[in-house]
Order: structure tokens, then sequence, then C-alpha cells
């Protein structure tokens, strides 16, 4: 299997971290060089690229792509991590948002905006990881970096409270969790994200990956990108 080189598209369960995925690569082909492209987090599934042998080197220029997903939000509740992995705090709702009132919020958010990363994320911060920071009870909204982002497309998919579905195209570098958040604030309501989905990184689609559950070798040599 040593020579076989180029990009593997995985379709990551929820579950295992993005490295488990690198991890059940290796040991399907028995090499060592294999890496990935635009980490997920656990709890979300969907596409990664995954680069073998010398495809290794083409994946820096992948992380720079824009990306798609399809995330699922629970409206009346937020958590300090802004996903379901946090602990979940219960909001004063007075009134439920209508659609029309959602569908009402998104443009706000479309186009080019400034967005605070969440603070349990991997961003550095004087030599340490903000979300080592939230961990140990220091990192404060303050911290929080802002960034410039590109929001292409913003949709409804669903709307049946608490639960809200949303499409989204988005650039390198957007977090998902942080506009479900500012989207939740804006509603009045709160919001955490419950389920992400990636579906493409540039012109790449989850529908031509492989299970992540069922990596095998001879599904990686089939399905290699040269």
């Amino acid at each position: 299997m040593e020579s076989l080189n180029g990009l593997i598209l995985v379709d990551k369960p929820t579950g295992p971290t993005s490295h488990d995925i690198v991890d059940r690569v290796r040991r399907a082909l028995s090499i060592r060089a294999v890496g990935h492209a635009g980490t997920l987090d656990p709890f979300a599934s969907g596409l990664l690229i995954l680069g073998v042998g010398k495809g290794t080197k083409a994946l820096t220029a992948l992380v720079g792509l824009d990306k798609a997903y399809e995330a699922t939000a629970i409206l009346g509740a937020t958590t300090d991590t802004f996903d379901r992995e946090g602990v979940i705090v219960p909001s004063s709702v007075t009134a439920i948002p209508t659609l029309e009132q959602v569908e009402a919020a998104l443009p706000a958010f479309r186009g080019t905006i400034q967005q605070k990363a969440p603070l349990y994320s991997a961003i550095k911060l004087k030599g340490k990881k903000l979300y080592e920071l939230a961990r140990a009870g220091t990192a404060t909204e303050e911290l929080r970096p802002v960034r410039e982002v590109t929001i292409h497309e913003l949709s409804l998919i669903s709307y049946e409270w608490p639960i809200l579905r949303l499409h989204m195209r988005v650039s390198s570098g957007t977090y998902i969790r942080s506009l479900v958040d500012d989207l939740g604030r804006a509603l009045g309501v709160g919001a955490y994200t419950d389920g992400l989905r990636r579906t493409m990184i540039g012109g790449y689609s989850v529908e031509d990956a492989i299970n992540g559950d069922a990596i095998t070798s001879a599904e990686i040599a089939r399905q290699l990108i040269n």
C-alpha cells in the first residue's frame, strides 16, 4: 500500500474525532503518511478529506476552500460550548418566534460579517488554546477573537419549535456554532447547535465519500483521487 498517493473523501460518522478517522485509514493501509483537512468536531458528521502518501501535500490548499453544512439548532436554550456537548441552560422564553420572524432574522447573517469565535475553540491566545482557558475558568467573553467571515448562503430547511434546520455555505474559518448562537440571540430565545453535517468542501461532495465506519484498503484504493 506504500504506492498509494492521493486524496480520499470520507463520510465521518458522529462520535469519532477527525484524528480517529485518520487512524482508521492508517491501520487499513498500514502506513503513517495520512492526514486530514478541515477538522470536524466529534458530534458532527459529514465530509472529511484525507491525504494519503504524497497526497498529504495537497491538504493545505483544501483547508481554505468554502464549505457547506446542514445544521440542526435547538431554540430556547444555550450552552457554554454553543453545542449539545456543553451545559444546557434553558432560556426564559416569553414568546415563541414565528416562521416569519426566523426567516426575517437570516438576512443579517448573510454576506461578509464579523464573527466571534466560541470560547471553546482551538484558537491560541498567548500560547494556550482558548478551550483550555475556558475549561480552567479563566476565559471571558472579551477574549473571544473576532474574525471576518463570509456567509455565501444561509437558508431555512425546516422549523418546528424548538427545532430549526439550516443550510449554509460559508468561507473557511466560519464557526457554525457561533452563527447558531448569534441567531438565537437575535431571536431573543437563545440557541445551540444540536447536529452538524458537512456536505461539501469546495467542489468535493459527501455524496462521493466512503463510509467512515467501513474503511477498508480495497475501498480506499477504489475511491482514491490522484
